[in-house]
């Protein structure tokens, strides 16, 4: 699905992202591990086209993406759940939701599904995104980067300030999505057993660069939870 080829990426005169190199395959989730700093969330903005690559290919289903604008990668396939949700706090749920949705036509609705996976949501229709607490709105901005179908997701630490019940639902609809064969995953993640019971594969991040790769059932062996503890 997502094939990333030795990209590098710079902030002034510093090397942000070095040789980086991934993949992602439709129906598994990838895991994105490393401590604070070390280029996790430039990585996935690279990948969004929020910020440039200085180097390097960017590849969605075999075609290059490196030189697309953010809204032509969404339009290719690609949700992305930023860090920090970036909700609309004035807009309602409903209103949150159709701005998924913003490049489709004014008539499309709101896939029922989303309600289904997200019951709160349906529940909150009318409210602003802003009177959520913090878990729902990380519902919403998964939710509303799931409204046009995506065939690639792209979350950043979901988990970040969620509590415990509410982590579980995500985990939950995070595997059912993977599950269903139709949607690859890539998992940006500080909290380690959440990404470990969620992880087909993953990558750990140090310095900008990829320093271990490997099936998810390996990383337990592998001590990757020591090489990513703070």
């Amino acid at each position: 699905m997502l094939n990333v080829k030795n990209i590098n990426q710079y902030y002034g005169g510093s090397h942000i992202l070095r040789d980086v190199s991934l993949t992602t395959q439709t129906g598994k989730v990838t895991v994105l591990l490393g401590r604070n700093g070390v280029g996790k969330t430039t990585l996935l903005k690279s990948l969004m086209g929020l910020v440039p690559i200085k180097s390097g290919a960017i590849e969605l289903d075999g075609r290059a993406i490196q030189s697309a604008t953010p809204y032509e990668r969404a339009r290719a396939g690609i949700g992305y759940v930023p860090q920090g949700r970036e909700i609309f706090a004035r807009l309602t749920v409903e209103e949150n939701l159709r701005m998924g949705l913003a490049y489709k036509s004014g008539s499309t609705p709101v896939p029922a599904e989303l309600y289904e996976l997200f019951p709160v949501l349906k529940q909150m229709l009318h409210r602003r995104g802003g009177d959520l607490s913090g878990g729902q709105q990380q519902q919403l901005a998964i939710a509303r980067a799931l409204a046009p179908k995506p065939r690639l997701l792209i979350l950043d630490e979901p988990t970040e300030g969620i509590q415990p019940s509410i982590i579980k639902d995500i985990g939950r609809v995070i595997r059912m999505l993977a599950d269903r064969g139709d949607m690859a995953i890539l998992l940006c993640e500080q909290y380690y057993d959440f990404a470990e019971e969620l992880a087909d594969d993953y990558l750990v991040m140090e310095r900008g660069e990829v320093i271990a790769r490997g099936p998810g059932s390996e990383m337990e062996a592998k001590g990757i939870r020591q090489l990513v503890a703070i």
